[in-house]
């Protein structure tokens, strides 16, 4: 059972993390790649309701179940570009920050920087940082999978 709606006790907080997700989608990253990393970082930080979110918004604009179902495995699994998989080890790195000495590691950086110019890496970088808030938000106040359905 969900502990409290913020969306309507702090509705300015939701306005602006809205706001995040329209520059994301006016950014150069594929939608296809943001839905991706929406559902990895959701998966590490144990967030049902995105995962199960982002999971249907990612089928509904096409994704295919082997790329859903594989995106846990992603390094082992065929399905994924070489900018997608540079995309999701910066998402993997970017959110388990406390897990090793080096947060984000260099040679991590220079892939992802490989496969995406400077302002494209910087949308990249923020969409993984609001993922990361919808995630803590989902999972403080315990939002339901399939509520928004």
């Amino acid at each position: 059972m969900q502990r409290i709606d913020v969306s309507r006790l702090a509705p300015e907080a939701y306005r602006a993390m809205h706001a995040l997700e329209r520059f994301q989608r006016e950014s150069g990253v594929p939608h296809s790649t943001l839905e991706l990393i929406k559902l990895r970082v959701s998966q590490i930080n144990g967030c049902a309701f995105c995962v199960d979110m982002h999971s249907h918004d990612a089928k509904k604009s096409g994704e295919t179940d082997e790329r859903l179902w594989s995106v846990a495995t992603w390094r082992e699994a065929p399905f994924y570009t070489e900018a997608e998989r540079a995309a999701l080890a910066l998402a993997e790195e970017a959110t388990r920050l406390s897990d090793r000495p080096e947060a984000v590691p260099d040679d991590v950086w220079a892939e992802a920087a490989k496969h995406y110019d400077d302002e494209t890496l910087a949308a990249l970088v923020v969409a993984i940082a609001t993922i990361n808030a919808w995630n803590r938000i989902g999972v403080a106040t315990r939002l339901v999978p399939g509520s928004l359905r």
